[in-house]
């Protein structure tokens, strides 16, 4: 096999750059002085025989494969009506869908140049590498290879059966890595500097591996946008997959699913998750502890400090995530209607005493029920543990907030808007969907340069976490440090005693006192949404 760049004499374009893999080579595009490699497969189609199983290595090939189109997408449901209107999802059919794309401003083993490595979010039953939004030419523009990655979703990547190995999906994320370890020189990058980073279920993910001793060594630094170490408890995600099962009419089993069309199954995954969302909870799929690539609850692991000690942390979110989860399907105003009904029912699923709603009333005296409530879980969910896990990585953990308020009524700083700026595509018509038009490029510029910087470096430009909590606030006032803005919050929570576990958050459960079940009941109305 050839290692780097080579040409092939028998191409109908001779100047596209072609690079050896382990597996083949395959032949890319050269685009604004860029080389680009779409679909390359890290693993086999996981149909077949190898459905519900773990990743193996793709069939080698002979000649040179075409990289120039994006690869196909896993299965997985459309968003509803409201969601398509601000996320993009294509679609690509096939079922090479365990692939990968590289940006690269140097093909060639001599480059050595540092390595960002993307793991998408949506809920981990939606999204792919093919949004345009996260597009790699402004990494590899900066000097950075890039790659993005396809996994395994819904109960194809996440579901639990008592016959097939658990958390599929993370097994692929892991397969990709250690295709990057082992491919990205001859494509300029570097092994030994690798930054995975990832947003929501992404970020999720990256928990989840920064923890797994099979992921030691294949990456140096980690980015976690709007995402916290967390697994889900089994009971959860098996209520998912029995409830799949009885609208198939077969058992809940790997064998039993796999005999199922694809596109039945897809519809019967969506129609037992339609009432999931992270206001009032349900069953949804996730990372379980499988003993093995997840051998415990990763927050509690990565919060002991003993593990990952050497991965250098950026962590941060959107100063109004809770906001794509309310808005769109008008559960904002239906929140706002139950008034302090919404707050016992967000008490109940945050399982705290009276003093902490109480608390967020006095912090916001100018907030409405529903962004109470939003800010309420959001923290229970995302910020209570995050600031547990740069507390444990103190001096090698960065932490920021988005906070610029899209131009789409009713959005604020919601959860994933900061993904353009951070890839610098504010401007692309799918980013403008959920920003609308006029997003600062300069505010693009400062983000997506932090993030490269930080790739190269390990320092973003702000100081690392310390006793006085500083968080780098990219904002419409231009981008400031400021120290502890959440601590008011945080001490709420009895900040510094232990955050609560995966099983904690999902045994949440209304006490005696807490918000009528009806009342959760409406609140899990379809359209309400998973976490993005």
């Amino acid at each position: 096999m050839a290692e780097g760049p080579v040409r092939a004499g028998d191409s109908a374009g001779p100047e596209d750059p072609v690079v050896g893999t382990p597996y083949g080579a395959v032949r890319g595009r050269y685009e604004n002085g860029l080389a680009v490699f779409r679909g390359i497969p890290y693993a086999a189609p996981p149909f077949g025989p190898r459905r519900f199983r773990p990743p193996v290595p793709p069939e080698p090939w002979t000649g040179v494969r075409d990289a120039g189109a994006f690869g196909p997408t896993p299965p997985k449901p459309p968003y509803s009506e409201a969601f398509a209107k601000l996320l993009a999802d294509p679609v690509v059919p096939g079922d090479d869908c365990l692939n990968l794309n590289v940006w690269t401003p140097e093909p060639g083993p001599g480059a050595r140049l540092p390595v960002m490595v993307w793991i998408h979010g949506g809920a981990l039953t939606r999204g792919s590498s093919a949004i345009p939004v996260y597009d790699g030419r402004s990494f590899a523009r900066d000097g950075v290879v890039f790659v993005s990655v396809n996994y395994r979703l819904g109960v194809e990547g996440f579901g639990l059966f008592p016959d097939a190995p658990a958390n599929p999906g993370l097994r692929d994320q892991l397969a990709a890595l250690e295709w990057v370890r082992d491919s990205i020189t001859r494509f300029g990058g570097d092994p030994d500097r690798v930054t995975v980073f990832g947003e929501s279920a992404g970020a999720i993910s990256i928990g989840a591996l920064l923890a797994s001793p099979r992921a030691r060594g294949l990456f140096r630094r980690a980015v976690l946008q709007s995402g916290a170490p967390e697994v889900t408890e089994r009971d959860k995600v098996r209520r998912v997959v029995r409830r799949m099962a009885a609208r198939l009419r077969v058992p809940a089993t790997a064998r039993a699913f796999a005999a199922v069309d694809r596109g039945a199954l897809i519809e019967a995954q969506a129609e037992a998750g339609r009432r999931a969302s992270p206001v009032v909870g349900g069953p949804a799929f996730g990372i379980v502890v499988d003993g093995e690539l997840v051998p415990r609850d990763p927050l509690e692991a990565l919060a002991e400090g003993g593990a990952a000690q050497d991965v250098a942390l950026l962590i941060g979110w959107t100063s109004e995530e809770h906001r794509l989860w309310l808005a769109p399907t008008g559960l904002l105003e239906r929140l706002n209607r139950l008034g302090p009904v919404a707050l016992a029912a967000a008490r109940a699923r945050c399982r705290c005493g009276p003093e902490v709603p109480r608390g967020y009333r006095l912090a916001r005296p100018g907030a409405g029920p529903a962004d109470l409530v939003g800010q309420l879980v959001t923290d229970f969910l995302l910020r209570v543990p995050l600031h547990r896990l740069a507390d444990a990585h103190r001096a090698r953990s960065h932490v920021y907030e988005f906070a610029w308020p899209s131009n789409v009524p009713g959005l604020g700083a919601c959860h994933a808007l900061e993904l353009g700026f951070v890839f610098d595509t504010v401007g692309v018509p799918e980013a403008e969907r959920l920003a609308g038009p006029g997003a600062p490029q300069s505010l693009a510029d400062e983000m997506h340069g932090a993030w490269v910087r930080f790739a190269v470096t390990g320092d973003p430009g702000w100081p690392a976490w310390d006793a006085t909590h500083p968080v780098r606030v990219f904002g419409s006032g231009g981008p400031g440090l400021v120290r502890g803005p959440r601590d008011r919050e945080m001490a709420l929570w009895g900040h510094g005693a232990p955050a609560p576990t995966g099983a904690e958050r999902d045994a949440a459960s209304p006490g005696p006192d807490a918000a009528p079940r009806t009342v959760v009941r409406r609140l899990r109305r379809p359209g309400a949404m998973r976490r993005i």
